[in-house]
């Protein structure tokens, strides 16, 4: 069994990608997802707080990754971009979430869902906005190696 955020980041992926290709309704994108999903609890919770945070926080989070990106934002791929931006905007947002597990999740995620080098991708950018947004919690972790 899985962990209540790596399920909701899981279907988030999928959430998100959808309002970004289609542009639907995010409470509808979220009513389907609630009911396709199962999702419950601390799950159901923190795929809303994605799912509807990422929009909101859109031009803080594309202009975190712009920096560190090889191409304009919209020519990245659908499904590498969803990832990205979950993963940028647990790292600008959700201190309480370690920057060791936003870059192994975006990984996971990247792996199960992106392209077959994409996982390699994410980690680069993910890992150069945790170097910018997180300098001190890496440089503690670091001294604890």
């Amino acid at each position: 069994m899985s962990q209540p955020k790596t399920e909701a980041r899981r279907c988030a992926v999928q959430a998100i990608y959808q309002w970004q290709v289609a542009g639907a309704n995010l409470s509808e994108i979220e009513a389907q997802f609630l009911v396709s999903s199962g999702l419950k609890g601390s799950a159901k919770r923190y795929f809303g707080e994605l799912l509807h945070g990422i929009p909101k926080e859109l031009d803080a989070l594309d202009k975190a990754m712009s920096g560190f990106v090889d191409r304009p934002i919209d020519e990245i791929d659908s499904v590498e971009r969803a990832i990205l931006r979950i993963g940028a905007y647990e790292l600008l947002f959700k201190p309480e979430v370690p920057y060791r597990v936003v870059l192994n999740e975006g990984i996971n995620l990247a792996k199960r869902f992106g392209a077959d080098q994409s996982h390699k991708y994410v980690n680069g950018v993910l890992d150069k906005i945790s170097r910018e947004q997180r300098e001190v919690e890496r440089s503690v972790a670091n001294k604890k190696q």
